[in-house]
């Protein structure tokens, strides 16, 4: 771990996490900016952890500032939902997203970049076996404390792989009988490149997605960087954007000016937000 305080800053050290942070429900995690006592002895421990500008629960990553959203265009096929939920909780946390179609050798990325470029949101398509656009993602992330992160068989290590070769992460094919691919990386590691960290994360299923940041709904359309323009224009203050009379966000949509896929997306975090109590929406955070 990366100690950024006192004597031991910019050096390597192994260290352990004093147990007062077990009783306060918190742990070191990647990212974290820490203190480590007795760096220059043979058992220094991590005495304080900084506060974070932002966390994730899974996979745990502190302090982001982007969030990578590795896609493929084949195998398996991109889920807009799933990315639309990533895509909401990245924006909820002040964290930038960038979203990347890998495997575009393979099969066209569609729409989907003009729906996300059109919200703001950077966009790179890769070839990870010629490299070709990778020097864009690159550009995009140097000097930012940036995390990796995508369905299990995307292409994410193959790419950091393009991006960084010495890096020689392993990867893995897609499993014919699954359509997804096998979880080859096993932990969160942050990786100093090009004036900022990197960290490749475990591959995910669909279902992991629960386990991530849960957005309460009354804060939900605010993860929707589109809707913002429009909220302040619907007929009712507490307007929820679902089917309230005079609502300006689905006045949007029919309009074609919110992409109907996001909204749909928006729809079904909504429902699962409405079952879930409130204090299982802040421990979520």
């Amino acid at each position: 771990m990366d100690a950024f305080d006192g004597i031991c800053k910019g050096t390597s050290v192994k260290c352990s996490a004093r147990g007062i942070f077990r009783s306060k429900g918190i742990s070191p995690s990647a990212g974290d900016f820490v203190r480590v006592d007795g760096a220059d002895n043979s058992d220094p421990v991590i005495s304080e952890i900084h506060e974070r500008k932002n966390y994730l629960v899974r996979p745990p990553l502190a302090n982001l500032d982007t969030i990578v959203l590795v896609n493929s265009t084949a195998e398996p096929a991109v889920n807009r939902f799933i990315l639309d939920k990533l895509i909401a909780i990245a924006d909820s946390k002040n964290i930038e997203p960038v979203v990347v179609f890998t495997k575009i050798d393979i099969e066209n990325v569609g729409d989907l970049p003009e729906i996300y470029r059109g919200i703001g949101i950077p966009v790179c398509a890769v070839d990870n076996m010629t490299g070709e656009g990778a020097e864009s993602v690159r550009e995009l992330i140097a000097g930012k404390i940036t995390a990796f992160i995508g369905n299990s068989g995307v292409g994410k290590s193959s790419l950091l792989n393009v991006l960084y070769p010495e890096l020689k992460l392993d990867t893995a094919h897609i499993s014919k009988k699954l359509g997804r691919g096998r979880h080859i990386t096993r932990q969160v590691e942050l990786y100093k490149k090009d004036g900022g960290y990197i960290a490749d994360t475990p591959g995910f299923s669909t279902v992991d997605t629960e386990r991530y940041v849960r957005i309460p709904k009354d804060e939900l359309s605010g993860a929707f960087r589109e809707f913002r323009e429009y909220v302040g224009e619907c007929m009712f203050a507490d307007c929820v954007h679902v089917k309230e009379k005079g609502c300006a966000v689905r006045a949007a949509v029919d309009e074609g000016k919110i992409a109907k896929s996001r909204y749909e997306s928006y729809l079904r975090m909504f429902e699962e937000a409405s079952k879930i109590n409130d204090w299982e929406s802040k421990n979520g955070k």
